[in-house]
């Protein structure tokens, strides 16, 4: 059920469905004033949303700022959050990896220097499909073709949102408690949520945001007025997650 309700929130919340709305009035309502002002409306949200530069600033502003690798210290055990890879059921031979895959991919370069001791990765089959491989067994794959021992990868397969990677990953840490420095690891936009989610599984942690959106504002004319339909979708995102936090906030999941 609460999967359902997610889903059909996440599609209200889509700033594309809103601009559809308001065309949707301003061709069907009988007030030639109304339908103006929804086609005015639609044009308004069309212009702010494909904006790259408010898009961006609104990233800066939610995103948790970045750590530089040279001052992340030596832990234990760097927990990373999945939601990376996407399945593709007539193509099952590899691991399909989206743009989140700096989740794993900084954490092993992490490892790679000495800062990191082991890696516990954290995720179930976020799409609720049988067939599909727990994602923290399909990146435990490729962290294993990138020559690291087994031994120092642990796989929490049973996650299915941000609740149950702290709660899971908390009782492996429990687990282990020879691990007693912890980095936490995930998108920076995810950060906010994940660190609520863990502060309340009773874990304790340092946190390193990887797969950033935004950058540094660059006042050229295709950064700032030119219409973007990444700056477009780039909204769906963040309006996703901020949902997802005051939700995750109102149910005392974090």
């Amino acid at each position: 059920m609460f999967f359902i309700l997610s889903k059909t929130l996440d599609f209200l919340l889509l700033p594309l469905v809103w601009v559809l709305l308001l065309l949707f009035l301003s061709l069907f309502l009988r007030s030639a004033k109304w339908r103006r002002i929804s086609l005015i409306s639609a044009l308004v949200l069309l212009l702010f949303f494909s904006n790259p530069f408010f898009s961006n600033l609104a990233w800066r502003a939610w995103e948790a700022e970045p750590v530089p690798v040279s001052e992340v210290e030596e832990y234990d055990v760097a927990v990373v959050l999945t939601g990376v890879t996407s399945f593709k059921p007539d193509i099952t031979d590899r691991v399909h990896t989206n743009k989140g895959a700096d989740r794993f991919l900084h954490t092993l370069q992490l490892y790679r220097l000495g800062k990191v001791d082991k890696i516990l990765i954290t995720g179930g089959k976020g799409f609720l499909m049988d067939d599909m491989v727990p994602e923290a067994e399909q990146l435990k794959r490729i962290l294993l073709m990138a020559g690291m021992p087994e031994e120092d990868i642990v796989v929490e397969s049973g996650a299915v949102n941000t609740r149950e990677n702290a709660q899971f990953a908390a009782e492996v840490l429990r687990q282990h408690p020879e691990w007693q420095k912890v980095l936490l690891v995930t998108s920076a936009f995810h950060m906010r949520r994940s660190e609520g989610c863990f502060e309340k599984a009773g874990v304790s942690f340092d946190s390193y945001p990887t797969d950033f959106y935004s950058s540094e504002p660059v006042l050229t004319p295709d950064h700032t007025v030119v219409p973007s339909a990444v700056a477009f979708e780039g909204w769906h995102h963040l309006i996703h997650e901020i949902a997802g936090y005051v939700v995750y906030k109102v149910l005392g999941y974090c």
